[in-house]
């Protein structure tokens, strides 16, 4: 099962796009924009995009390169412009696969296929770094835990990023405010200790009896990777 990202501000056709993918056996999460798609990256941790180019706030282009400094994502264009010259920016871009409005579901499904079976290519993928039972592919933004990719929200992600930045060093709470919840000035310091605790369950479920977070009363917290 892939995790694919549609990016598409037409309903029709994302809803139709949306129960093909589903399927044939993929979870598909869609945006009508690029502000939800950013905040989509964020979140979740995708195989492909599939971007449309004539998005309303900014080009599929354009979205195409803000979303790849997140993650090294494959890419499918959806235009209604099949010009030669727009192909060839969107291939020069590093499109894996580009199909011209109107398309046929079953050849989006199989191109889908093709592009998931490929990948990212292997010398896109930066090593993670290792920290005990930790593994954090800081470039993806993604984190797995005794073998297993943790399924973060971004500010769970953000909040053991700096613990894993700092291993065994107590972070307090303001500490960790700076760091994770920059652009929420108005969260409060409990807004850490509520996410600690999901962040801790999420570990739980991986390694039911350990616990790595450590809780420092009146100080802050800190990250066990022994």
């Amino acid at each position: 099962m892939s995790a694919i990202l549609l990016v598409e501000d037409e309903i029709a056709i994302a809803e139709t796009v949306v129960y093909a993918l589903q399927a044939d056996g993929h979870t598909v999460r869609h945006s009508l924009d690029g502000q939800q798609a950013r905040a989509a990256v964020l979140e979740t941790a995708f195989d492909l995009a599939i971007l449309d180019v004539g998005l309303p706030d900014i080009s599929g282009f354009a979205l195409c390169g803000e979303l790849r400094r997140y993650a090294p994502l494959p890419v499918i264009f959806l235009t209604a412009q099949a010009a030669e010259s727009e192909r060839v920016l969107g291939f020069d871009l590093g499109a894996d696969d580009y199909i011209a409005k109107p398309f046929s579901l079953r050849e989006l499904v199989a191109r889908v296929r093709v592009v998931v079976r490929r990948g990212v290519p292997e010398t896109a993928i930066p090593e993670a770094k290792r920290a005990g039972a930790f593994e954090h592919d800081v470039d993806g933004r993604r984190i797995r835990y005794h073998g297993s990719a943790l399924d973060l929200t971004r500010y769970e992600y953000g909040l053991l990023a700096a613990l894993l930045a700092r291993p065994g060093a107590v972070l307090s709470r303001m500490q960790l405010m700076e760091r994770v919840w920059e652009d929420a000035p108005d969260s409060g310091d409990r807004t850490v200790d509520t996410h600690i605790k999901t962040l801790r369950g999420k570990l739980r479920t991986v390694a039911p009896a350990i616990d790595p977070l450590r809780t420092h009363r009146g100080i802050g917290y800190s990250l066990d990777i022994d």
